[in-house]
C-alpha cells in the first residue's frame, strides 16, 4: 500500500502540503482532486520519485512498478505501432536480454550456461507477450480514435494533440502495478474518452488519476483523495460521492462554528458585563479562562468561488441563422479547397442549445469556425438574422489572444473595436472593475498573457466574450483548462444565457446541464442525433468495435492473396425454366470457387492443431533439466512456432470471410 504520513512538501518557498497523511491500497483508482495549485501535480512527484518528501514519511512497495504519460513531445520517425510497443518495458526488456544471449551463445555456441541462458531468454521472451504486442498496441492506439492507415506512419507526422495520445498509449502499454494519469482527458475528443473510460475500468493495478472531468472521474475512480489547505482528506467514492460528503461536512462545521460564535459572544458579555464587580470578578475571570481554552472551530474561510454571468442580448432575431447547401472545409497550399462536410442544411432558431458531436477530424471545429467567420464557406450560404452578435471561444485561447498584451490592454482594444455598440463601459475603470468580476484583480491586469496558466487564459476569452453581450454563443472545448470549481461557474452561467448556444465539448457533465439537442458531426454531413448522451456513448463503443474488426481483417486481408474475382452476372432471364438453369449454374460455380477454399481451410486446422500441439510440448520440454544445446534449439523452435500459429490464425480468418462471402 501507499502510506503518507505527516508529509510536508514545498516547491520553492510555498508549502503545499503540511503534514499531510493518507493510505492508499492496492488496487483502488484514486481521483486526485483540489483547486489549481493546490499540489496535485507535486503529490505525483513524490510518488514518482522524482521530488522527495520535505517532512514526515512516505512509503510504496518497492517491487511496484509504475506507468506514467510522458510529458514532452515525441519526436522520432518510429513508426506508431512501434512506438507504442516500445512503452512496454517488460518485453523490451526480454528482447534486449534476448539478444545479449544470442550474441553471446553465437560467441560460444557449446558453452553450456550460454545455452542455458539463451533458452530461458526465448521462454522469457515468450512470457512476456511477444507473440501479440502488436495486436495489442494497435488495439490501444485505434481505441483512442487513430484510423487503421496510421497504425504504421511516423510518430512525427502526427500533430501535437495526436502525438500526446501516443504517449497516453504507450503509458497503458506498459505493465504496472501504479498507473498516474495527470489530465489523460485534455487531448481526447468524446469517443477515445468513452473507450479510455472502459478501459481503466478493467485495470487491475492501482491508479491515481488527476482530472477536471467530472463524469470521467465518476465513472473509473472508487476513492477520492481531497487537497486543500495542505492537507490530505480521503473520502470512500467517486467524484459525486466526494462532493456530497464534503458538502455535509461543511455544513456540519459551519454549523459547529456558528455555535461556537453564539457562546463566545455569550462569554464576552458576561465578562465585560462583570469583570469590574469584585463579587463577580472570580466567575469572570473563570470565563476569560475559559474563553482562551476553547477549541477554536475552524470557521468557513471557504475560497471565494468564481462565478460570473452573461447580460441580456440587446435582441433575438430567430432564425439567428440559415445553412444552405453550403460546404464547409478549409484551403491548402497549392490546391483547392478540401471540403470536410458538404450538402448541409441546417437552421438555428432563437433559444436552441445545441450539443455538437462526432469524431476528432469530422469537422466540428471546421463547422462551428465557418459560422464564426474564421474560415470562409467553401459554398452555398449562410444567412444571418438581424443584430446577429456572436461570442466564439475558440478551441485554442491563442487563437484570440496575444501573448505580449496584458488582459487590459486586450479590453480596451476589444472597446475600441466596437465603439459605439458599448456606450459608457469603456473607461479604463469600467474595465478594471469587469476584468476583477473575472478574478483579474490588482497587478493581474497588467500580466501578459504569455506568462499565464491556461485556466487564466480561458477565464479571459469568457470575460472577453461575456463583455460583448452576445446573442449567440459559438463554443469550442472551452472547458479544456478550467478547474472543476470554473466548469460549473460556467455551467451556471450558460444556463441562465438567454441567447442560443451551439456547445463542442468531451465534457459531459457540462453537454448533459447546458444543452437541449444534439448534431452528428460525421461522415461529410451533419445530422440530427435523436437520443441522449447516454444512448450517444452506446453507439460510439459500438463503432469503436466494429473499426477494430475491421482493422483485424484488413491487417489479415493484406497478408492474405486476393479473393477469386466473382463470375460476371448473367443477363435476366426471358423464363422461368433459364432462370432455374442459371441459378444452378451460379450454385455450381460458387461450389467450384469454395471447394480450394475448404480445401486449404481444412489444411490450416490441421496445422493449427498440430502446431499448437508441438507449442504444448515444447513448453514442457522447456521446463525440463536439458543439455544446454537442446534448450536453445527448443526456445528457437517455440519461437518459430509462435509466429506460425500467429499467421495460421490470420489465414483462418481470411478464408473463412472469403467463404462467407460466397455462401451470401
Amino acid at each position: 500500500m501507499i502510506i503518507l504520513d505527516n508529509v510536508i512538501l514545498r516547491r520553492g518557498t510555498k508549502v503545499l502540503l503540511d503534514g499531510a497523511s493518507a493510505t492508499l491500497n492496492p488496487g483502488e483508482k484514486v481521483g486526485l482532486v483540489g483547486r489549481n495549485g493546490a499540489g496535485k501535480s507535486t503529490l505525483f512527484a513524490l510518488l514518482n520519485g522524482s521530488l522527495h518528501e520535505d517532512g514526515g514519511s512516505f512509503s510504496m512497495p518497492r517491487q511496484w512498478r509504475l506507468a506514467q504519460v510522458a510529458q514532452h513531445m515525441p519526436e522520432t520517425d518510429e513508426p506508431a505501432t512501434g512506438f507504442v510497443i516500445a512503452g512496454d518495458t517488460r518485453l523490451m526488456e526480454a528482447r534486449a536480454a534476448l539478444a545479449r544471449a544470442e550474441e553471446v551463445h553465437a560467441q560460444a555456441p557449446d558453452d553450456a550456461e550460454a545455452g542455458m541462458a539463451l533458452a530461458q531468454a526465448y521462454t522469457d521472451l515468450a512470457d512476456a507477450g511477444e507473440h501479440d504486442a502488436a495486436p495489442r498496441a494497435q488495439a490501444l492506439i485505434l481505441g483512442l480514435g487513430f484510423q487503421v492507415h496510421e497504425l504504421e506512419q511516423p510518430v512525427n507526422s502526427f500533430s501535437g494533440g495526436w502525438r500526446m495520445r501516443l504517449q497516453l498509449a504507450r503509458a497503458l502499454m506498459c505493465p504496472s502495478d501504479l498507473l498516474l494519469l495527470d489530465e489523460p482527458t485534455n487531448h481526447l475528443d468524446l469517443d477515445a474518452l468513452v473507450w479510455l473510460e472502459s478501459w481503466l475500468q478493467k485495470y487491475a493495478g492501482t491508479m491515481i488519476v488527476i482530472s477536471h472531468d467530472r463524469e470521467f472521474l465518476d465513472a473509473v475512480t472508487d476513492v477520492t483523495l481531497h487537497i486543500e489547505h495542505a492537507k490530505l482528506t480521503r473520502y470512500g467514492g467517486n467524484y459525486s460521492k466526494f462532493e456530497d460528503m464534503r458538502a455535509l461536512k461543511l455544513a456540519q462545521q459551519q454549523a459547529a462554528y456558528a455555535r461556537q460564535q453564539d457562546k463566545i459572544a455569550h462569554l464576552q458579555k458576561f465578562i465585560d458585563r462583570f469583570k469590574a464587580k469584585a463579587s463577580k470578578a472570580k466567575q469572570a475571570q473563570s470565563r476569560v479562562k475559559a474563553l482562551e481554552r476553547m477549541e477554536k472551530v475552524a470557521p468557513l474561510l471557504a475560497e471565494a468561488d468564481f462565478s460570473f454571468e452573461f447580460k441580456e442580448p440587446a435582441s433575438l432575431p430567430n432564425p439567428m441563422l440559415s445553412v444552405q447547401d453550403a460546404c464547409f472545409g478549409y484551403a491548402q497550399e497549392d490546391a483547392g479547397p478540401k471540403v470536410i462536410l458538404s450538402g448541409v442544411n441546417r437552421s438555428v432558431l432563437a433559444g436552441q442549445r445545441i450539443g455538437i458531436l462526432g469524431a476528432n477530424g469530422r469537422g466540428k471545429s471546421t463547422f462551428v469556425k465557418t459560422i464564426a467567420h474564421d474560415l470562409p464557406l467553401v459554398s452555398g450560404t449562410v444567412t444571418e438574422g438581424k443584430g446577429l452578435a456572436i461570442g466564439y471561444f475558440a478551441q485554442q485561447e491563442l487563437d484570440v489572444l496575444h501573448e505580449a498584451s496584458n488582459p487590459l490592454e486586450h479590453m480596451v482594444r476589444l472597446a475600441r473595436e466596437l465603439g459605439a455598440a458599448a456606450p459608457g463601459r469603456s473607461s479604463e475603470q469600467d474595465l478594471r472593475g469587469f476584468l476583477g468580476s473575472f478574478n483579474f484583480s490588482g497587478d493581474m491586469v497588467k500580466q501578459p498573457v504569455g506568462t499565464m496558466s491556461g485556466g487564466e487564459k480561458a477565464r479571459l476569452v469568457l470575460a472577453m466574450m461575456v463583455w460583448q453581450r452576445p446573442n449567440l454563443l459559438l463554443l469550442d472545448e472551452p472547458t479544456n483548462h478550467l478547474d472543476l470549481a470554473t466548469r460549473e461557474a460556467l455551467a451556471v452561467a450558460l444556463n441562465e444565457f438567454e441567447g442560443t448556444l451551439m456547445l463542442v465539448s468531451h465534457d459531459r457533465a457540462l453537454l448533459r446541464s447546458v444543452c437541449d439537442e444534439f448534431w452528428l458531426v460525421g461522415g461529410g454531413a451533419v445530422s440530427d442525433f435523436d437520443g441522449d448522451l447516454d444512448d450517444y456513448q452506446r453507439y460510439l463503443l459500438n463503432e469503436a468495435r466494429k473499426q477494430r474488426e475491421r482493422a483485424r481483417l484488413e491487417t489479415a486481408a493484406d497478408k492474405a492473396p486476393p479473393p477469386a474475382a466473382p463470375a460476371a452476372a448473367p443477363v435476366a432471364p426471358a423464363d422461368p425454366r433459364t432462370e432455374r438453369q442459371r441459378q444452378a449454374r451460379e450454385r455450381q460455380q460458387t461450389a467450384e470457387q469454395a471447394k480450394p477454399l475448404r480445401k486449404e481451410l481444412a489444411q490450416v486446422d490441421a496445422r493449427l492443431a498440430a502446431a499448437g500441439t508441438e507449442r504444448d510440448a515444447l513448453h514442457g520440454r522447456l521446463a525440463e533439466a536439458l543439455p544446454p544445446a537442446e534448450l536453445a534449439e527448443a526456445g528457437r523452435r517455440l519461437k518459430q512456432l509462435e509466429a506460425e500459429i500467429a499467421g495460421l490464425e490470420e489465414r483462418w480468418l481470411v478464408l473463412s470471410e472469403q467463404l462467407e462471402a460466397l455462401a451470401g
